[in-house]
């Protein structure tokens, strides 16, 4: 049995869709979540292994390490998906605003890719380690300052995480733009969002998973981040 892939964030949205589609190829699974939902349930019962982590505490990191060395002996990768989207309108406390995104999109995975990284192993080549950050890492944001900081924070790791563990393994980035809607969101703010990039299309979590398997089968790809943003890039050209 080939060793899992650590999949963080895993009970809804992108994350799920990358879960489902590593177990349909075959791979073991290990999945994180910070609040119970009904995918969690499916996942288990699909062969994955799940483990309820709250990353917005030390402790509370420390304690999933532990648990996923208590799971594996080792580790095919790791995929960095737990995000939280907040905003400066949302709140005036700015200085929790900024530790909390940090804390989750920075500190997490540090801390994590640290206490995980001697088990990174692939027989049949480079292991990896894949953080999905944002379009906002690069061309930053006027409405999600503290989160767009702390994504470019997170791929900044994947620059440093590059050198440090290569050749070994492999260390990427994916930094999509819009890829799927929420429930709530209204029919204007849709067109708005559809306008920004030049593919005007909502491609769903396929285009992450897509992006996530190449960067798996790839053998020459470190330190690179994947856009995948439907050309929004060139909207700002």
């Amino acid at each position: 049995m080939p060793h899992p892939i650590l999949i963080t964030g895993a009970s809804q949205r992108v994350g799920l869709a990358i879960a489902n589609d590593l177990l349909a190829q075959g791979e073991a699974v290990i999945i994180t979540y910070r609040t119970h939902k009904p995918a969690v349930d499916a996942l288990t019962e699909a062969g994955a292994t799940v483990i309820q982590a709250d990353f917005s505490t030390d402790d509370g990191i420390a304690r999933c390490i532990d648990e996923i060395k208590a799971s594996t002996e080792g580790l095919r990768a790791i995929i960095h998906n737990a995000s939280q989207w907040d905003s400066e309108k949302q709140q005036t406390n700015y200085a929790h605003l900024f530790d909390q995104m940090m804390q989750i999109h920075a500190k997490a995975p540090y801390l994590l890719n640290m206490g995980l990284s001697s088990l990174l192993s692939n027989p049949n080549g480079q292991a990896d380690i894949i953080h999905i950050t944002d379009f906002v890492q690069d061309a930053g944001s006027d409405k999600h300052l503290a989160y767009a900081a702390s994504k470019a924070a997170l791929h900044n790791l994947t620059l440093s995480f590059a050198r440090l563990l290569a050749p070994e393994v492999k260390v990427n980035t994916i930094a999509p733009a819009l890829l799927m809607f929420n429930e709530h969101d209204d029919e204007a703010y849709k067109q708005k969002a559809l306008a920004k990039s030049l593919m005007a299309c909502e491609p769903g979590a396929e285009a992450a998973v897509d992006a996530v398997n190449y960067l798996l089968k790839s053998s020459y790809v470190t330190g690179e981040s994947l856009q995948v943003n439907g050309g929004r890039h060139l909207k700002f050209s």
